[in-house]
């Protein structure tokens, strides 16, 4: 076969697993469908997210299952104000040998994983925060003036209740700028919260099983990265996240109203991975101006602050994005 058909050939039958895993996942984390779209979004596309939803919806349940799924090495950490960096990263320790000679030998820390829950990240202490910026940027750490790689893959899946605020601290925008995407987990409709019930609640649960390897969760990112993008699904990303920012001179009216600053370069290079995976979860082989629309919020939702007389008259930022995502695709789609 030529390139472009082992190109469909090969989109075709990562489409193929990638359905088997869905349906594994599903079987533990019940009914959230987009959630556990965007989940994997994050993974196929090399990068980590940010699940931000309130106590008992499933997140930990979640990323547990995904890393028995995709076949990752899964570590936890709970995020507490009393943490510090060396118990995320590691430390090195004096030894002393059978001989009487004294050594440093470094312990690694739980960091040192392909697949990283970081429960309540915003409990730590901007200090211990800190200590992920390096590794979800650069998947490396530095401790005592020596780089240490990472795993590979390498992910983190942070939780983040959105309510309780005594005893936390707000991310820094260069940390939430490192992820992704953020995912809204919400409360399960009526049928899905009964199926929780009936599914939870007896003798025995059902069990996810494997479906990739790391190795070949790395070939899905590869090959996710050759997809065909096409010029007015690349100008509609470029027009989007421009459009977000207040300082544009054509920037809409909501966002110069309300947007205190937008996304920086960074979130169109997430547009334009995940929509590719948005196609390829739906098994479609390239990505159409609707995925734009519908990837918008995720990934610019972190991205962006709205000003504080935008707070005060209680604006939506979700609602702000879905509204001119809008606006600019019709604007796109009429050129």
């Amino acid at each position: 076969m030529s390139e472009p058909e082992d190109l469909v050939s090969e989109i075709e039958a990562l489409g193929e697993k990638l359905g088997e895993a869905k349906g594994s996942i599903t079987r533990r984390f019940i009914g959230q469908e987009r959630v556990v779209d965007l989940v994997l979004s994050a993974l196929l596309c090399g990068g980590h997210g940010l699940l931000i939803g309130l106590p008992g919806l499933g997140k930990t349940r979640l990323v547990d299952t995904l890393g028995t799924v995709m076949g990752l090495n899964t570590n936890r950490i709970q995020f507490t104000p009393d943490l510090m960096p060396a118990d995320i990263l590691g430390s090195e320790v004096l030894e002393t040998g059978e001989a009487g000679r004294r050594d440093f030998r470094f312990i690694e820390g739980p960091i040192f994983c392909e697949l990283l829950m970081a429960d309540e990240i915003n409990r730590a202490s901007p200090r211990t925060q800190s200590a992920l910026l390096q590794a979800m940027q650069e998947k490396e750490v530095t401790i005592a003036g020596e780089h240490r790689a990472l795993g590979a893959p390498f992910h983190v899946l942070a939780t983040q209740n959105p309510i309780e605020q005594e005893g936390t601290y707000p991310l820094p925008e260069a940390q939430l700028d490192r992820f992704l995407v953020q995912i809204d987990v919400p409360y399960p409709d009526r049928a899905t919260e009964h199926d929780i019930l009936i599914a939870t609640t007896g003798v025995e649960e059902a069990e996810a099983h494997a479906v990739f390897t790391p190795d070949e969760l790395i070939a899905a990112q590869t090959l996710l990265r050759r997809m065909p993008v096409g010029e007015k699904v690349v100008e509609l990303i470029l027009d989007l996240v421009r459009a977000f920012r207040p300082g544009e001179p054509d920037a809409p009216e909501a966002v110069t109203r309300n947007v205190s600053w937008g996304p920086g370069p960074r979130a169109a290079q997430a547009l334009m991975l995940t929509v590719r995976a948005r196609a390829l979860l739906d098994g479609r082989l390239a990505p159409s101006p609707q995925d734009v629309v519908e990837m918008a919020e995720p990934v610019l939702l972190h991205r962006m602050a709205l000003t504080f007389a935008a707070r005060a008259r209680g604006e939506n930022l979700g609602e702000i994005i879905h509204s001119v995502a809008a606006q600019v695709s019709q604007v796109e789609a009429a050129a």
